[in-house]
């Protein structure tokens, strides 16, 4: 069954400028995928990928106001550990607050060996991983 979205819809999008021109990219595909389904947004930045779901979480506990969460954001492979244990905990992270609350949240943070693999998956023009997030929280919302 196939539900339509409400106009009165309204998105958080919480978006980590560590890398600022992927991030720009990232950002650029979901606004276009978030005005193609006509829903409103706000856009929260936070410095890295770790922060993004304690972001969300201080925004739920103030008011909840959104029907859905979007984290956007860039971790490319560096020559340490580093790269795992932000990976790990920032999914682990997300998951944890949209299971314990029972709310939509997409994971639009693209996780990279390099650059080049950034730039391809960030593009709105090519792989347009900050719109996929998009049409993941929408797809959430829908089950509410």
């Amino acid at each position: 069954m196939k539900k339509s979205l409400k106009l009165t819809k309204k998105i958080l999008i919480v978006q980590a400028v560590f890398y600022e021109d992927i991030s720009k990219m990232l950002l650029d595909g979901a606004i276009k995928e978030i005005n193609k389904n006509n829903l409103d947004y706000d856009i929260i930045t936070v410095s890295g990928a770790l922060e993004i779901p304690i972001a969300i979480a201080i925004t739920i506990n103030k008011n909840n106001y959104y029907d859905g969460y979007i984290a956007l954001g860039c971790v490319i492979r560096g020559e340490t550990s580093h790269y795992d244990t932000v990976c790990n905990e920032s999914a682990r992270g997300l998951m944890d607050i949209g299971i314990k609350n029972k709310i939509p949240i997409a994971n639009g943070i693209i996780t990279v060996e390099n650059e080049e693999q950034a730039l391809e998956r960030a593009n709105p023009k090519k792989l347009n991983k900050g719109g996929y997030a998009v049409k993941a929280c929408i797809k959430l919302i829908q089950l509410n």
